[in-house]
């Protein structure tokens, strides 16, 4: 075997081969880095799309300084703005709709009591879904719609209310009557189920009455079926809640999948035996670290010590892994925008005969 010696000059071969050598070497490394870096800022992006899922909202007290994409905006809550009257005659809004559409769209349909499947076991699922398991409740009445915009007008006459942000000079847009009420956060949502005499359904009485006792993933069965649903922006807006009548649940109970996302009474919670990081549970809020930062709306997420509060059904504008009917969603209470509604609950034996 030929020993080179140190101090021996090296020959071109020689010099080239090495040359060639640290270029791949260095190549390499650039190629990794690159990778690891790529890597890096997709599972940055994953978290941020996480936490920001269903959120495509504001803070209302910035309600103001926001530029709302693919139309969405922020509401005020209750209390935020001051009483708006006068908009409607009470006669006007009885004529909003015929006699016959206001029984129908005021219908409630009964859950009968028992267990049903809640929550899901498919690994492919989001982690706030999972584990899969049974869950018993007592008989309640549910409403057969999302809560119209024409029901809400009563509200709002009945009570000096004010009227969603989307509504024009107080009243709604013109044909939109029944379309279910939409920029309404979860305490607007509240205030209008207390005066109506009723609640809003927990988030299992929600999803018992959108898939059955059987465990299917939407209300009509286990294959999405785009004909049965408004979901992914492929109408571009909400439409009549009487729309999609082959999407109803096994129960009878309409637009439990697309239309609108639906608050619940509960709390964004982790169910028992979740795997889920409590990460994932705490309220955020989006802020600006400066001035340049808010003027590009970048804003970064900040816990707070509230609670998300859980929604269901997906929207018109959601992916369709969000309509299933055991996906929660979740935001803040006082957060609202141009898919999120809602519809009402009451326990059973306020209607029992005497």
């Amino acid at each position: 075997m030929r020993l080179i010696r140190r101090n021996q000059p090296l020959s071109d071969a020689e010099r080239l081969k090495r040359k060639r050598y640290l270029t791949a070497t260095l190549i390499t490394c650039l190629t990794l880095t690159m990778i690891g870096g790529s890597l890096y800022v997709v599972q940055l992006g994953a978290n941020r799309l996480a936490e920001m899922r269903g959120k495509a909202t504001y803070d209302l007290k910035e309600e103001r300084s926001r530029i709302r994409a693919a139309g969405e905006q922020a509401v005020r809550r209750a209390g935020e703005a001051g009483v708006v009257t006068g908009v409607y005659t009470p006669e006007e809004v009885e004529a909003l709709l015929t006699p016959a559409q206001w029984e129908e769209v005021n219908s409630m349909i009964e859950i009968p009591a028992g267990p049903f499947t809640m929550g899901t076991g498919s690994e492919r699922a989001d982690v706030q879904n999972q584990p899969e398991h049974s869950v018993t409740l007592p008989a309640y009445r549910i409403d057969k719609y999302p809560v119209t915009n024409a029901q809400y007008a009563r509200f709002v006459v009945a009570t000096g209310y004010p009227a969603p942000e989307n509504w024009i000079g107080g009243k709604m847009p013109r044909g939109r009557e029944l379309h279910p009420v939409t920029m309404v956060s979860w305490h607007n949502a509240q205030s209008y189920a207390q005066w109506a005499g009723k609640r809003l359904p927990s988030e299992a009485e929600w999803e018992k009455a959108a898939r059955g006792a059987d465990g299917r993933r939407w209300p009509w069965g286990n294959v999405m079926d785009a004909n049965r649903i408004n979901t992914y922006s492929n109408v571009g807006s909400t439409t009549e809640v009487t729309r999609y009548q082959q999407g109803a649940s096994p129960y009878g109970v309409m637009d439990m999948a697309g239309n609108v996302s639906q608050w619940t009474a509960d709390d964004f919670l982790p169910y028992e035996g979740s795997s889920a990081s409590a990460e994932l549970f705490k309220a955020k809020r989006g802020v600006a670290a400066s001035t340049q930062d808010r003027s590009l709306k970048v804003v970064d997420l900040i816990i707070t010590g509230e609670r998300y509060k859980v929604m269901r059904g997906g929207s018109w504008k959601s992916d369709p892994f969000s309509t299933s009917s055991y996906h929660r969603n979740y935001s803040l209470p006082n957060y609202a925008s141009d898919f999120f509604g809602f519809r009402c609950a009451q326990d059973a034996k306020q209607h029992e005969p005497p």
